[in-house]
């Protein structure tokens, strides 16, 4: 019979960390970190880490250890995130897995084994400049011919998850979803319980926006100041909500104004994204964020 993990997942800005803080001390557990950018050091403002006095509170997995000139897989995620999740049952605490990041999720979930892929640093090369001579729009019109269903779930600005469309079919001759679904047949290592946090659509904006704005008041753009002067390459880092803002107001291509209202829309935009991505889990148990009894509706809802 496998291990029972708890998954605590939804929108940013909906209350994640503290829900799977609150739990955590009922069940004697420890956090897994799920979100893609709060794996990276020297980058706390704008990924709205858990904060020293959250971290103090609970022990948590997966959080400010990858450079940000570092290159970090998915691959590499659902490896030391089955660790971190075996090592905490094997102290004998309960494995808590919180975050927002789908990709992230979905290796654990459905257990997605990714091929060792190498880069061809040539091919990536020459996509990068058909992006420049092209445009991305074209490039992304392109992939959605060679892979119709991974790209309903990239958006048309993602440069780098478009390109790795192109990446993989040129690696391997097959498309990503032929991939994962070849990659699904031994299923997920854990019986993973997923509850989603859900808020009203307009309170959950209202949210990202006063989150936006206490970013910027907290020093995020000396934050990003911070980074530029400190790493050389930033392969995906850099390419984070509110990051690539802040570039492009540091590069004179945004006033103040417009860089915070962008970060803001374009949060909003991901966090839609992130509530229509939750809706393909099953069998999960969604949750109302403004409800205080959430810990307990999770209790009863688990074999522990």
């Amino acid at each position: 019979m496998k291990e029972q993990v708890v998954v605590i997942c939804g929108p940013t800005a909906s209350g994640k960390t503290r829900l799977g803080i609150d739990l955590a001390k009922k069940i004697n557990g420890e956090i897994v970190s799920c979100d893609s950018m709060q794996i990276y050091k020297d980058m706390t403002i704008g990924t709205a880490k858990p904060t020293d006095e959250e971290r103090k509170e609970v022990k948590h997995y997966l959080v400010d250890f990858v450079l940000p000139s570092e290159r970090y897989s998915v691959a590499e995620y659902k490896k030391d995130a089955e660790n971190t999740i075996e090592q905490i049952i094997k102290n004998g605490k309960k494995p808590i897995v919180v975050g927002g990041t789908g990709l992230y999720l979905n290796s654990l979930v459905y257990g997605i084994e990714y091929p060792e892929i190498e880069t061809d640093l040539e091919y990536r090369k020459e996509l990068e400049e058909r992006v420049i001579r092209e445009g991305l729009q074209k490039i992304y019109d392109e992939a959605k011919k060679i892979d119709p269903i991974a790209i309903e779930k990239i958006s048309a600005n993602d440069k780098k998850r478009i390109l790795r469309i192109f990446e993989i079919y040129h690696s391997t001759g097959k498309t990503k979803t032929e991939l994962e679904i070849d990659s699904r047949k031994n299923g997920p290592k854990y019986d993973y319980k997923i509850f989603v946090l859900n808020m009203d659509r307009e309170k959950l904006y209202e949210r990202i926006n006063l989150r936006v704005d206490l970013m910027i008041k907290d020093g995020l753009i000396e934050e990003v100041k911070a980074l530029l002067n400190k790493y050389k390459n930033f392969p995906t880092a850099m390419q984070g909500l509110g990051y690539k803002e802040v570039v492009e107001y540091l590069q004179n291509k945004l006033t103040k104004e417009e860089m915070i209202e962008k970060i803001k829309q374009e949060t909003r935009r991901y966090a839609k994204r992130q509530i229509t991505w939750f809706k393909s889990y099953k069998n999960a148990i969604w949750l109302d964020a403004a409800n205080k009894n959430n810990v307990d509706i999770i209790l009863n809802n688990l074999n522990f």
